[in-house]
C-alpha cells in the first residue's frame, strides 16, 4: 500500500476487539513480530482495553506488542515511557509540578488583582490560576505564541471585564516565564509537545524494525496531528481512527469545517465544532491527508452491532443544516434495532433502572455491561443499588476526595475552627466517623452525645471558652445535662486548642494553616486518616500543598481556607484498583469509556447540560479573542460528547435512560437524545417493561391511612404528678400528653437553633428575677440588667439585632408600672418559686413567675408573656387557666412563704400593643365583664376544669385521644408520631 496507511473502524464495531482482531491477523503468525510491534493509544484507560481485548482473541499465552499512552490534558499529561526515553539527547527539562505551578500563578493573580484595585481571596485566585493554566495549556498545545495576544486589539465591543481580565493575562503570562525560568523547569504540556516531536523526529530517520499502530487517537493536536502522519508514513505503520465517518456525504463534510476566510470580506464562516465528526476532520487537515485516503478496517469481532445500526447513528447525528434528510430516509435509513429508551421519573428511579440492566446481564453467563455516564452522582447510585446484591462494581472515572471519609475530616476540622467552633460544626467533627476509629470509639461517641445534648438550643458564645461558659453557666433545668457534658468536653477541647490557636491567629500563612490541619487530623484519627486509597490521597494533597503553600497566595484566612481545601480535594480523583469491581460489569466516566466495549451498553444522564455539559466559560479570554488566536471554542466539548455518545451506540445492546427531572427542577432531553427520537420517529424503541420493572420494585401497594390513635394506658401508668403548664396539653391534644409522660418520648431542641419564643421567654425571666431578687425591683436598675443580657457574648445576635430595641422598651414599660403600683400600695411578694398541691387526688405543681401582695391584702398572680397573652376564648373554653391553678396552689399554702388568697391574676406582655410595647390584661374580672371569668370564681373555676380532666385521663380510663381540640393544641411535636396528615381530617 502507496503512501498513508489510514483505517477507520465504524462505531457499530468494539474497537479494541475488531484493532486486536486485525492487528493478530496481521502479524500474529510471527509471535515475535506482534511483540516488537508498538501501539499508541490516547490514553492508560485505553492502553488497558487494548490489552484486555489481545487476551481475548488470543485464547491462551501471547507476547503482547508494547502499549504505550500518548496522553492528554483530560486524563493524564504524562505521556508513555517509550516517547520519553532517559537517554535522550539533548534531554528535556522536567515539568514542572502541577500544584507549585497552580500557587504561583495563584500568587501572581492575587498580587496582580489587588494591584488593580480588586483583590480576591486565596481560594479564588488558586481557582482563577486553575483556568489560567488550562488557558495557557491550550496555547501550548495547540502552538500559538502567547506574544500575540499583545498584538490583539481588544475593540470597543469587548466588555470591561474582559478587557480587565486580558490585561491581567497578559501581566501574568509576562512575569510567569522568569517564575519558569528561576525553577529550572518547564510546563508539562510543552514538555508533552516536545517529546511528541522528538518521537517523530526519531521514527522519521530511523523507523522502528516492528510495526507502530497509533489507535483511537482523536486528539487534534498539532503535534498529535505531526507523530500521527509520522506513524502512517512508517513502512509498517497504520493510523486506525474510532468512528471516522467515511458514509457521510462530502457536502455535509465539508460543511464542518474549518473554514478559510473569504478572500472578499476576510470573514470565516463558522465551524460546526460541536458535531462528532469536527476533531477527527480537524486532525485530517493537520496531519496534510483526505477523508478519501482512509480505508475501512476490515476486522469484526463478537461484540459488534450492525451494520444498519452505524447507518442509523450517522444519521441520527448529521448537521442541524441536512436534518431535513430525514424525512426522505427508508426504514433501513432510521432502523436502532438493539437499542432501547427508557425515560424515568427522577435520577433515583433512573439509577434503580440502570443497576436493573446491569443486574439483568449477570444472568446470562459471560455476558458483559457497562454504565457510561458524566453524571458522577447518578454512578454512584447505581453502584449503590448493585450492592444490595452482594455485587461490587466501581466507578472508573473515580470519587473526589472530598467526598471520602478522609477528605471529609479535613473539611470538618478546618470548618470547625473557621466557624469558631460553632455546635454544628464542632458535632460534625467530632461525631466524624474516622475520629477515634478504634477500641474506644464507643466511650468517645457517648462523650460526643452528651456534649450534642448539652450543646442544644441557640448558639452558645464563639470559641471554645465560649462552649467551657456554656456547660458551666447553665440554668437550673439544664444543670444536670450540661455536668454530664464536661468531663469528655475537657478531653475533647484538649485536642481542639491547637487548632484554634492556629486559626484563630490572624497572622498564620498558608503552610503554617495546611502543616497545622494535617497534626490536627493525626491527633484526632490517627492512622485512620492515612489509610486505604483515599487516605494516602489526602496525606499527599497536604503534603504537596504544604511543600508548595510557600509559593502561592499570601492572604489566606481561616474561612478562606475552607474553599481553597475543598477545591482541591474535589479535583483528586480516588480510583479504584484495577479489578476489585465485578470482572463483568464497569461503569464508566466519558474519558474512561473510549475504546471499551461491552455486550450491553446504558448510556444514562442523558439530559441537556449533563450530556453534553454546558460549555465551562473561559475567565481570562473572551469568546472572540479565542477565535481571533485560533484556540479551540468552547463548544467543542459538545463534538466530543456527541463523538463518545455515537461510540457508545455501537454495542450488541444498548440502553438508553434519562430522568423527567433532576433533583430540582424538570430537565430538558439531551440534543442526542432528541435526535435519535426525531430521526427514528415512530421507529423509536421505548423500554416499556424495564420502566415498568423499575416503578413496580419500589411499589407498596395501596396505602391504608393509619386510624386516628387514642392509645389506652392502664390507670396504674397514668401519671399522678403534673405540672400546670401542662394541663391544656392534657386536655387539647391527650395524645401528646400521653407520648410525653408515659411514653418519655421528650423533644429535643435543634443544634444552633434560632432564639425561639421560649427562649427569648427564659431569658427575660433571668432578668427579671435577678431584678427583683438583688435589686428589689429598683427601676433604675432593671434597664442595665437588659442591656448585659444583650451585650453578653453568649447571646444570639438574632437577640441583639432584632429583639433589643422592643426588651428595651418593654423593659422601661415593667420598671415604670412597678414603680406605678409600688405608689399604689402594691408590692412584690415572690418570684420565680415553685410549689405544689393536692388537687382533685393529683399532685399539681407550678412555677410562678411572680406573686404580688395587693393592696387589699390578696395575693395577685403574675405571669410575664414575651407574646400576647391568652384570648378570652380560651380561658372561657376551660384552657389556659394556669393562673388560676397557681392561684389554688397558693391558697393551699404551696408555695414557701406565700399565703392569702388570690385575688388578681395578670398577664404582663411584653409585646407590641398600639404604639407601645407592655400592656396588662387578665382572664378574670370582679363583674365578669367582656366574658371573662369572675375574679372571685376564677380559682374555683381553674380547679374544678382540672378536677374534670384528671378524673377522665389521670384517675379515670379515658383513652388518650389524638388533637382532641386541635384549635388549642399548635404545638406539632408529636404530629409525626400520631401520623397526623394520614387521618386528620377524614375521621372528623
Amino acid at each position: 500500500m502507496s503512501g498513508p496507511r489510514l483505517y477507520t473502524i465504524p462505531a457499530h464495531r468494539a474497537f479494541a476487539d475488531a484493532l486486536a482482531a486485525g492487528l493478530s491477523r496481521r502479524f500474529g503468525g510471527d509471535r515475535m513480530a506482534l511483540a516488537r510491534g508498538i501501539v499508541l493509544v490516547p490514553n492508560n484507560r485505553g492502553a488497558l482495553a487494548v490489552n484486555e481485548a489481545f487476551v481475548r482473541a488470543s485464547g491462551g499465552a501471547l507476547l503482547l506488542p508494547r502499549i504505550v499512552a500518548v496522553g492528554g490534558d483530560d486524563l493524564e499529561a504524562a505521556v508513555g515511557a517509550a516517547l520519553d526515553p532517559a537517554d535522550a539527547v539533548p534531554p528535556l527539562p522536567p515539568a514542572i509540578d502541577p500544584l507549585q505551578r497552580r500557587m504561583i500563578l495563584a500568587r501572581l493573580v492575587e498580587e496582580e488583582r489587588a494591584g488593580a484595585g480588586r483583590p480576591v481571596d486565596a481560594a479564588e485566585a488558586v481557582r482563577l490560576a486553575g483556568e489560567l493554566a488550562r488557558t495557557m495549556d491550550q496555547l501550548i498545545v495547540e502552538g500559538i505564541d502567547p506574544r500575540r495576544l499583545a498584538e490583539i486589539d481588544p475593540g470597543e465591543g469587548l466588555s470591561a471585564h474582559w478587557e480587565t481580565a486580558l490585561r491581567l493575562f497578559r501581566i501574568v503570562l509576562d512575569r510567569w516565564p522568569a517564575e519558569r525560568a528561576a525553577l529550572g523547569r518547564i510546563d508539562a504540556a510543552e514538555r508533552r509537545v516536545t517529546l511528541l516531536d522528538r518521537q517523530a523526529d526519531r521514527w522519521r530517520q530511523a523507523p522502528p524494525a516492528g510495526f507502530v499502530c497509533a489507535a483511537g487517537v482523536t486528539d487534534p493536536a498539532p503535534a498529535v496531528a505531526r507523530l500521527l502522519r509520522t506513524v502512517a508514513d512508517l513502512p509498517q505503520g497504520m493510523v486506525v481512527f474510532a468512528d471516522l465517518d467515511l458514509s457521510l456525504p462530502e457536502e455535509e463534510w465539508e460543511a464542518l469545517g474549518p473554514h478559510a476566510p473569504d478572500p472578499a470580506t476576510g470573514l470565516r464562516r463558522r465551524s460546526i465544532e460541536v458535531h462528532p465528526q469536527f476533531h477527527l476532520k480537524l486532525l485530517l487537515e493537520r496531519m496534510g491527508v483526505a477523508r478519501g485516503e482512509v480505508a475501512r478496517w476490515s476486522d469484526a469481532s463478537e461484540h459488534d452491532a450492525t451494520a444498519a445500526r452505524g447507518r442509523a447513528i450517522a444519521n441520527a447525528l448529521t448537521p442541524a443544516a441536512f436534518t431535513a434528510k430525514w424525512t426522505r430516509l427508508d426504514a433501513a435509513g432510521r432502523r436502532l434495532t438493539g437499542v432501547e429508551a427508557a425515560e424515568l421519573a427522577n435520577p433515583a428511579e433512573e439509577a434503580q433502572a440502570v443497576a436493573l440492566i446491569l443486574r439483568e446481564a449477570l444472568e446470562q453467563p459471560g455476558r458483559t455491561a457497562a454504565l457510561v455516564t458524566p453524571d458522577r452522582a447518578l454512578a454512584r447510585r447505581v453502584a449503590a443499588h448493585c450492592r444490595r446484591w452482594d455485587i461490587n462494581v466501581d466507578d472508573s472515572a473515580g470519587r473526589p476526595l472530598a467526598i471520602l471519609p478522609p477528605g471529609t475530616l479535613l473539611t470538618a476540622i478546618v470548618e470547625a475552627a473557621a466557624q469558631d467552633f460553632a455546635p454544628m460544626a464542632l458535632l460534625t467533627l467530632l461525631k466524624h466517623p474516622l475520629v477515634r476509629s478504634g477500641a474506644d470509639r464507643g466511650a468517645w461517641l457517648d462523650a460526643v452525645r452528651r456534649l450534642d445534648r448539652a450543646l442544644r438550643g441557640p448558639r452558645p458564645a464563639p470559641g471554645l471558652d465560649g462552649i467551657d461558659r456554656h456547660l458551666r453557666d447553665a440554668p437550673e433545668r439544664e444543670r444536670a445535662i450540661r455536668a454530664a457534658a464536661l468531663p469528655g468536653w475537657e478531653a475533647m477541647r484538649a485536642l481542639l486548642e491547637p487548632i484554634g490557636a492556629t486559626f484563630g491567629d490572624g497572622a498564620a500563612t498558608l503552610p503554617r494553616l495546611v502543616a497545622c490541619l494535617r497534626e490536627a487530623a493525626d491527633r484526632l484519627a490517627g492512622e485512620a486518616a492515612w489509610s486505604g486509597p483515599a487516605g494516602r490521597a489526602a496525606a499527599d494533597l497536604l503534603a504537596a500543598l504544604e511543600e508548595q503553600a510557600e509559593h502561592g497566595p499570601r492572604r489566606v484566612t481561616a474561612a478562606g481556607f475552607v474553599p481553597l481545601l475543598r477545591l482541591l480535594m474535589d479535583e483528586v480523583a480516588i480510583r479504584a484498583r484495577a479489578h476489585e469491581g465485578h470482572p463483568r460489569l464497569a461503569i464508566y466516566g466519558l474519558i474512561e469509556a473510549r475504546l471499551q466495549s461491552a455486550d450491553v451498553m446504558v448510556l444514562a444522564g442523558l439530559n441537556e447540560g449533563v450530556w453534553p455539559g454546558h460549555p465551562a466559560p473561559d475567565p481570562w479570554l473572551a469568546p472572540r479573542i479565542r477565535a481571533e488566536l485560533g484556540l479551540p471554542g468552547l463548544e467543542r466539548g459538545i463534538g466530543i460528547a456527541a463523538h463518545d455518545f455515537a461510540q457508545g451506540l455501537g454495542a450488541p445492546r444498548v440502553v438508553l435512560t434519562r430522568s423527567r427531572r433532576d433533583a430540582r427542577s424538570p430537565a430538558l432531553a439531551s440534543r442526542f437524545w432528541l435526535r435519535l427520537e426525531a430521526m427514528a420517529g415512530d421507529r423509536f424503541p421505548r423500554a416499556t417493561a424495564l420502566e415498568g420493572w423499575t416503578r413496580a420494585l419500589d411499589r407498596a401497594g395501596t396505602p391504608v391511612p393509619a386510624a386516628r390513635p387514642a392509645p389506652l394506658p392502664p390507670v396504674a401508668l397514668r401519671p399522678n404528678v403534673i405540672s400546670v403548664t401542662e394541663v391544656d396539653r392534657l386536655k387539647a391534644d391527650p395524645f401528646a400528653f400521653y407520648a410525653r409522660r408515659i411514653l418519655k418520648l421528650m423533644p429535643l431542641d435543634a443544634v444552633d437553633a434560632d432564639p425561639s419564643a421560649a427562649w427569648r421567654g427564659t431569658a427575660v425571666h433571668a432578668v427579671l428575677e435577678a431584678w427583683a431578687r438583688d435589686d428589689a425591683c429598683d427601676p433604675d436598675r432593671l434597664l442595665p440588667r437588659a442591656v448585659a443580657l444583650l451585650d453578653d457574648p453568649a447571646a444570639h445576635p438574632l437577640l441583639r439585632a432584632l429583639w433589643q430595641p422592643r426588651l428595651i422598651a418593654a423593659f422601661e414599660w415593667i420598671a415604670a408600672r412597678t414603680l406605678e403600683d409600688r405608689a399604689g400600695g402594691r408590692q412584690v411578694l415572690a418570684v420565680e418559686g415553685r410549689g405544689e398541691a393536692v388537687v382533685a387526688g393529683i399532685r399539681l405543681n407550678g412555677r410562678f413567675d411572680r406573686i404580688d401582695r395587693m393592696p387589699d391584702g390578696g395575693l395577685g398572680i403574675v405571669d410575664y408573656k414575651t407574646g400576647k397573652a391568652p384570648s378570652v376564648a380560651a380561658v372561657r373554653g376551660g384552657f389556659n387557666l394556669q393562673l388560676g391553678l397557681l392561684g389554688a396552689i397558693a391558697e393551699a399554702g404551696g408555695f414557701e412563704g406565700v399565703k392569702g388568697t388570690a385575688t388578681a391574676f395578670e398577664y404582663w406582655s411584653l409585646a407590641k400593643k398600639g404604639d407601645t410595647f407592655g400592656s396588662v390584661s387578665s382572664p378574670a374580672d370582679p363583674s365578669g365583664k367582656g366574658g371573662r371569668i369572675v375574679t372571685d370564681d376564677f380559682v374555683r373555676a381553674a380547679r374544678d376544669s382540672f378536677a374534670e380532666a384528671a378524673a377522665r385521663w389521670l384517675t379515670g380510663e379515658e383513652p388518650f385521644v389524638a388533637k382532641l381540640h386541635p384549635e388549642f393544641a399548635p404545638y406539632a411535636e408529636y404530629d409525626q408520631l400520631m401520623r397526623r396528615d394520614e387521618w386528620y381530617g377524614r375521621d372528623r
